[in-house]
């Protein structure tokens, strides 16, 4: 069985603390927050952007909390920390971590500075332990469907994708806080729009060419992208747009459009049970599958890659460091 520490009690680390309790493979150890009279009031009430299930906090009663994530490594003696702090931590969060000796599920976005992603990779390499980055869209039923179809070839050659992610400006937990630390959390390009922008390169490749136009928001001067995406000799052309310029209230939403050879396709999490499927002459709609399913399917994946101490394939490091260096390719600042 596992033993897994989780980092940040905010709403990603309430989200992977209940799949981590609903793995039979795993024991969760500890909770470190650096508000630990806070853990279970964050129980209640809305901590993200949309609901991923909620904790009994009978369920955490056995669990010990530590403010300390030092003291953390040194009692518990975890084999995997899983790690869900604000991205100015990121870095030196991981690193510790990995000098503890224990495998790492690191949040997306990996780090904003290059460098220091490659120095987790070549760390994670030298102590032979797991690091997998929460890319949770790639375990997406949807976008699984899609990358299906993309791989078979069923629907014929793909030759437009266009995928969206739009949310309010975040105001709950520390958000607040940085937007008074302008530019620290990299902004709607690194936290939001980067889901698309992974599963664009994971599923399509690295592009030849991209032409972007980036508007500032509260949080840094990329909080609202429009991206195009093209691939030298190939036809197929990349549509990325999405942010959280909007007022807070805004409701979240994010989806593909997609022209194949022979059909269209589109989703959309405003009716998320449906993906439509156009011809010439008919539309029909598949099930979508539960979208909310990737965060336990992703936690489950990174739990069975650590008990076999097996490289995550689906999700390498590697991989997600490429999607780093794509979001400042829409900046022009590399």
């Amino acid at each position: 069985m596992i033993k897994i520490v989780v980092v940040g009690f905010g709403f990603m680390g309430k989200t992977h603390t209940g799949n981590i309790l609903k793995n039979p493979n795993a024991r969760l150890a500890a909770i470190v927050d650096k508000n630990t009279e806070n853990i279970h009031e964050n129980l209640k009430g809305e901590s993200g952007n949309f609901d991923t299930g909620s904790i009994d906090a009978e369920e955490l009663s056995k669990v010990n909390i530590y403010s300390d994530f030092a003291e953390c490594l040194k009692t518990e003696q975890p084999d995997a920390c899983v790690i869900a702090v604000h991205t100015n931590l990121h870095f030196e969060m991981a690193k510790t971590a990995l000098e503890a000796g224990t495998h790492v599920f690191l949040e997306k976005p990996f780090t904003l500075d290059v460098e220091k992603g490659e120095e987790l990779l070549n760390r994670a390499r030298k102590m032979n332990k797991i690091m997998m980055v929460g890319h949770v869209v790639r375990f997406m039923p949807p976008y699984q469907t899609l990358k299906n179809w993309i791989d078979s070839g069923e629907l014929g050659r793909l030759e437009f994708l266009s995928l969206s992610r739009f949310s309010g400006v975040p105001a709950w937990g520390q958000w607040k806080d940085k937007q008074k630390d302008f530019g620290s959390s990299g902004g709607a390009l690194f936290d939001l729009v980067i889901h698309d922008i992974d599963f664009a390169q994971w599923v399509c490749g690295v592009p030849v060419k991209i032409t972007a136009n980036c508007l500032p928001g509260k949080l840094s001067n990329y909080d609202y992208v429009s991206a195009m995406w093209k691939y030298g000799n190939s036809e197929l052309n990349v549509k990325i747009e999405g942010g959280n310029t909007f007022h807070t209230r805004f409701p979240f939403q994010a989806g593909f459009s997609a022209r194949f050879e022979n059909a269209s396709v589109h989703y959309s999490t405003n009716d998320p049970d449906n993906i439509v499927i156009a011809t010439d002459t008919e539309t029909k709609t598949v099930s979508a599958g539960e979208g909310n399913d990737g965060f336990l399917s992703e936690m489950n994946y990174f739990i069975s890659c650590a008990e076999e101490n097996k490289q995550p394939e689906k999700c390498m490091p590697e991989s997600a460091l490429e999607s780093i260096k794509i979001c400042y390719w829409h900046t022009n600042e590399i």
